[in-house]
C-alpha cells in the first residue's frame, strides 16, 4: 500500500470518531497536507506532514505508517509522530488554560452588581 485516502487515515489513526467527521473536517478546511488545504479524497503517503485542528487542539504530525483499518488506540499511535513544535504549542496552551482555571472558577448565573463593577474595573471599562 503506497497511499490511503486522507479521511480513512485520519479515522484509522483515531483523530476522529467516524470517517464522516474526518471528511467533514477536511471539507471545512481544518486539515492541511504539506501546507495545502486537503480534501477528504487526497492521498496520504509516508512522510507527509499533516496539520489537524480538532477540539483538543492544533496538531502537526508526520505520517509514519499507512492503514485504512481502525484498530486499537495503542496501534493507531504508531501511525504518526507529533512534531516538537506542535508538542511545545500544546504544552503552552495547557499551561495557559491551567492558569486561567486557577484565576477563578466559572460562576453560576448572573454576576452580582459588586462583581460586575469589579470585573469592569479589572478590564478597564469604568
Amino acid at each position: 500500500m503506497t497511499s490511503v485516502r486522507l479521511d480513512k487515515w485520519l479515522w484509522a489513526a483515531r483523530f476522529f470518531k467516524t470517517r464522516a467527521l474526518a471528511a467533514r473536517s477536511c471539507e471545512m478546511g481544518r486539515v492541511s497536507s504539506n501546507g495545502q488545504t486537503a480534501k477528504p479524497s487526497r492521498d496520504v503517503r509516508v512522510g507527509d506532514l499533516l496539520q489537524v485542528k480538532t477540539e483538543t487542539g492544533d496538531l502537526q504530525v508526520e505520517v509514519l505508517l499507512l492503514s485504512d483499518i481502525r484498530g486499537p488506540a495503542a496501534v493507531a499511535q504508531t501511525f504518526y509522530q507529533e512534531t516538537e513544535d506542535s508538542k511545545e504549542r500544546r504544552r503552552k496552551l495547557a499551561e495557559q488554560q491551567k492558569a486561567l482555571a486557577q484565576f477563578g472558577a466559572p460562576r453560576e448565573g448572573k454576576l452580582s452588581k459588586r462583581d460586575r463593577r469589579e470585573f469592569d474595573r479589572v478590564r478597564g471599562r469604568e
